[in-house]
């Protein structure tokens, strides 16, 4: 399948694997965990951690930009 962010209940629950990203601003590992308790190809692994570092980069991009609209 396609790795992809922050999927509803119905799509998480059919996903072939789910892993779970703590990254700090600078998209460092804090912790990192799959769902689902089956082995990720390291591959797949370093895609979807590109993911979630791209997600936050973006999250982070709109919290300063509503911070600094107030």
């Amino acid at each position: 399948g396609q790795p992809v962010l922050d999927l509803s209940y119905t799509e998480d629950s059919t996903a072939l694997a789910d892993a779970n990203f703590v990254l700090t601003r600078t998209g460092d590992v804090v912790e990192a965990n799959d769902g689902r308790g089956s082995p990720i190809a390291q591959e797949k692994l370093h895609t979807m951690l590109a993911l979630a570092q791209q997600g936050v980069a973006h999250l982070c991009d709109l919290q300063n930009q509503a911070i600094q609209a107030q």
